[in-house]
């Protein structure tokens, strides 16, 4: 009897999981994420892939206006913490951290803000593209009365199942593939502040 119930159960389930259509599972995925806010900090794993460059992958943290950047290519390793008025840089290679102050840039969704994952059905026509028992992925190609010209012509959004909490977000830029994975919240004060400590031996040049 109890293997019956759960036969009906999964056929329950997975009735409900089909009767979703991707604008539905796509806004409960921003609604899970609305939960959270810049309090709890973020991390996330930015890939670039440049024809003839090569792929190049940091780990992102950020806190309010505090974030850290690490970075790492053929065995060399550079990390960036930055509060919003300085910014130190270390190269590993040359085992030195370097202090400037903080230049305000312009920043655009494409660095990996997570506010890419909002908002992704205006503008796009979004289909569901692959299922697994895990997953679902979602082929995202922007409608032609989509009035900006400069969005991604094409994203991939890949959302869990269970918590509707994306998985990933790969975006056409350019001549770059940009690809947002493994999110999480939760970050701490000591992920994104400098601590000399960890780096006794570093040489410390400082340009402000």
């Amino acid at each position: 009897m109890k293997k019956l119930f759960s036969i009906i159960a999964f056929i329950a389930m997975a009735a409900v999981a089909v009767a979703q259509t991707p604008e539905e599972i796509i806004s409960r995925m921003e609604a899970e994420m609305a939960k959270h806010d810049e309090k709890e900090g973020l991390a996330m794993t930015l890939e670039m892939k440049i024809p003839i460059l090569g792929t190049f992958s940091s780990r992102n943290y950020t806190l309010g206006d505090k974030y850290r950047i690490e970075v790492s290519k053929d065995g060399k390793q550079t990390i960036t913490w930055s509060d919003g008025q300085t910014d130190w840089n270390y190269d590993s290679e040359k085992n030195q951290v370097e202090i400037k102050k903080h230049e305000v840039k312009e920043k655009t969704e494409n660095e990996g803000d997570a506010k890419m994952f909002n908002g992704i059905t205006d503008g796009y026509d979004v289909k569901l593209d692959k299922e697994t028992s895990d997953t679902w992925q979602f082929l995202c190609k922007r409608s032609k009365s989509n009035p900006d010209k400069d969005a991604p012509k094409k994203m991939t959004l890949v959302v869990a199942k269970g918590t509707y909490m994306p998985v990933s977000l790969s975006a056409s830029v350019s001549l770059m593939t940009i690809t947002m994975r493994d999110l999480s919240y939760g970050v701490t004060e000591e992920q994104v502040t400098f601590n000399p400590k960890d780096y006794p031996n570093a040489t410390i040049v400082d340009k402000r």
